[in-house]
């Protein structure tokens, strides 16, 4: 009974109408991208509104987000690229495939979560420095990492298999592992950082802990009976081919969240020479309210590529055209809308973070020039899990490493001598309308020849 449940579910996504699937689909991620980005983004807001303390913990907490993300860059691998290719053979009915991706992920997500721990718990002060941190802020940085690395296996677990949660057709399932951690992070913020009084340190621990509770719903899915893909002891040894194909479709993602710590080092690094702490943390409120807005879309675009995906393994080529059509357009319209209003009200986002006058002033000037790029790039958002979701590594790459790498990296480093520190700030919007037209223009060229017998054929 179970397993029929279980088919009809993902045969909806070939069969159900758009706009319901849509819906269905991507409301759960949704909430759960939005849900989650409230770890951070509460952990700031109640450690910038900490009496006497507040900018300067809020700046040290920013500087740890360089390695933060870098590390669930590694979960990103697997959800953008492993998750994908289970949902594309879930559409060519191979299970047994299916879950062989799964087994390799999960090997791959362990080997990395030791790696990672040894490496920032060795480097980790110096690292900080390096990223930022002043002598002011380094002591804030040390006590958020320290904790936090203790929950690594719980982050990796927790967003990189959550993707084969959704390939299945349960987003619902997915959003409630999500919304079981962000709960438990608003309640636990409070008690920890000011009922207990352990600052910083109880703002790590709270996100470990919510960590672990998402990661223990995780797993306790995908070992039960209600996965038609699940974790089985024979397919966790390393299988060359899949992880390769794993590797190939999951670079992509790997390198535009990594590069996001490699973006954040550069920028961190030219505010605090050109300008100093007040400017590092004006950054640290930007991407704070960047990475609000851009939840919602990952969330979309996270429910939609599976459905992508199960189609066009498929080879239900005019659904897949329908289904891209209307990822991009609402990734557009959603990002410009969102980047007017931070343009348009600035000093309300600061307000949020931070207490402090200089600060808000200062993310007043410098936001509306920051975000202005982001009128564009919805465009990105929804060309670039479209190519993922067809297979299309290496046009996802090059997209990926063009706007951070060849663009926005450069630039930051480049402008700053002309410019003074005002050319941190816009290197962000040049870069991000340039990379959006360059993606727009590739997918115009390329999604005709991606829906072909031949292109599909070439899948693996």
């Amino acid at each position: 009974m179970e397993e029929t449940k279980t088919i009809t579910r993902e045969e909806k996504m070939a069969t159900q109408s758009i706009g319901k699937l849509m819906v269905s689909m991507t409301l759960p991620s949704i909430l759960a991208q939005v849900i989650h980005i409230l770890y951070s983004i509460i952990d700031r807001v109640y450690i910038g509104h900490m009496e006497g303390v507040g900018a300067n913990a809020l700046t040290g907490v920013g500087v740890t987000f360089c390695i933060t993300i870098f590390i669930s860059a590694f979960a990103a691998f697997v959800s953008s690229g492993a998750a994908p290719l289970a949902a594309i053979w879930l559409g060519r009915q191979d299970r047994e495939r299916g879950e062989k991706i799964l087994g390799n992920s999960v090997s791959f997500l362990v080997v990395c979560t030791v790696l990672l721990m040894i490496f920032f718990y060795l480097f980790q002060r110096p690292l900080l420095y390096l990223f930022g941190a002043s002598d002011a802020t380094i002591g804030y940085a040390v006590d958020y990492l320290s904790i936090y690395l203790l929950g690594t296996i719980f982050v990796e677990t927790a967003l990189g298999l959550n993707a084969f949660i959704i390939c299945q057709g349960h987003s619902q399932t997915a959003m409630i592992s999500v919304l079981l951690g962000a709960v438990t992070n608003l309640v636990l913020d409070p008690i920890f950082i000011f009922g207990l009084h352990l600052g910083v340190k109880g703002a790590a621990a709270a996100t470990v802990i919510s960590q672990a509770l998402s990661a223990a719903w995780v797993m306790r899915f995908l070992l039960g009976h209600r996965s038609s893909l699940k974790i089985r002891r024979k397919f966790l040894k390393f299988d060359g081919k899949i992880l390769g194909g794993i590797c190939a479709l999951g670079i992509s993602p790997f390198i535009m969240s990594a590069t996001e710590s490699f973006i954040s080092i550069v920028l961190n690094h030219g505010l605090q020479a050109y300008g100093g702490d007040l400017h590092v943390g004006s950054l640290t409120i930007m991407q704070s309210v960047m990475q609000l807005f851009a939840a919602p879309i990952s969330g979309f675009t996270q429910g939609m590529t599976p459905v992508i995906s199960y189609n066009y393994g498929a080879k239900n080529f005019d659904r897949v055209r329908a289904l891209y059509r209307r990822t991009i357009g609402i990734c557009f319209g959603f990002m410009a809308t969102a980047a007017a209003t931070t343009m348009l009200f600035p000093e309300f986002y600061a307000g949020l973070f931070t207490r402090e006058e200089e600060l808000i002033g200062l993310v007043g000037q410098v936001m509306p020039i920051f975000m202005a790029g982001m009128l564009v790039f919805g465009l990105q958002n929804g060309i670039q899990p479209s190519f993922l979701a067809m297979g299309q590594a290496k046009i996802s790459l090059f997209i990926a490493v063009l706007r951070k790498i060849i663009l926005l990296i450069p630039l930051a480093v480049i402008l700053p001598h002309f410019m003074g520190v005002m050319g941190v700030y816009y290197a962000e919007p040049v870069s991000d309308t340039l990379s959006a037209a360059t993606a727009t223009v590739l997918f115009t060229v390329n999604s005709r020849k991606i829906l072909t017998e031949e292109a599909w054929a070439r899948i693996r």
